[in-house]
């Protein structure tokens, strides 16, 4: 059963230092769960897209580490960021731009500006949200969007091992508190599947929802 706590992160202004090394220490996690790769592989089975959508996207690094995947195969995208704020730096865009990819942010909440067209993904951001919320987010998702794939924390024992060993990693008080927060909070089979819309909006969609070790759950929506 999924249980939803307060993480500290979300509650901390972009700029505040232990925001800043809590963001760090999520690039090293990501890492060490092979999330880029995962998502990768996962997107890679989507038709090439015109726009790439990350939501809850933060600094844009992870959606950079995705791209540099996918670049050579999917030429010219438009990589959107969208989050509450726009936090990405002029380094990160430039990153985009030699990949040959075009970055832009859309800023505030997510049912709000949730993008009209496109491929979407959903980075360890969905846990975030209790089932009612995700249900309403996800009927929004299966509306705008030409496809969807999340990688989510996977909900079990040997994750949650995981997420109290982040210290090991030099994570700060914020990661520790939150790495726990997200695994409680994850998911498992077939939870996702469970709240995306039936009919999905006058579309038929293909649902594939699975564990991807070692510590995460995929959830990915084709439509057909």
């Amino acid at each position: 059963m999924r249980v939803l706590v307060p993480e500290i992160l979300d509650g901390l202004a972009p700029e505040d230092p232990r925001a800043r090394r809590s963001r760090r220490d999520l690039a090293r996690i990501n890492a060490v769960m092979r999330q880029s790769a995962i998502m990768a592989r996962a997107l890679a089975g989507f038709p090439a897209p015109t726009v790439l959508a990350d939501l809850g996207g933060g600094d844009g690094r992870f959606l950079l580490s995705v791209a540099k995947r996918l670049s050579k195969r999917w030429p010219g995208v438009q990589a959107l960021v969208c989050d509450r704020v726009d936090i990405i730096s002029p380094a990160t865009r430039n990153d985009f731009a030699r990949l040959g990819w075009r970055c832009e942010s859309r800023t505030g909440d997510i049912f709000e500006s949730l993008p009209q067209a496109g491929l979407m993904m959903a980075n360890l951001f969905l846990h975030h949200f209790d089932d009612a919320a995700l249900k309403r987010l996800l009927a929004r998702v299966a509306e705008n969007g030409a496809g969807f794939v999340a990688c989510e924390p996977r909900r079990n024992g040997f994750a949650l091992l995981g997420a109290h060993m982040v210290w090991a990693l030099g994570a700060n008080d914020v990661t520790r508190h939150d790495a726990v927060a997200s695994v409680r909070a994850g998911f498992n089979n077939p939870e996702l599947a469970a709240l995306w819309p039936e009919g999905g909006a006058a579309r038929r969609w293909r649902l594939d929802e699975r564990s991807a070790w070692p510590f995460t759950h995929v959830f990915a929506a084709h439509a057909v």
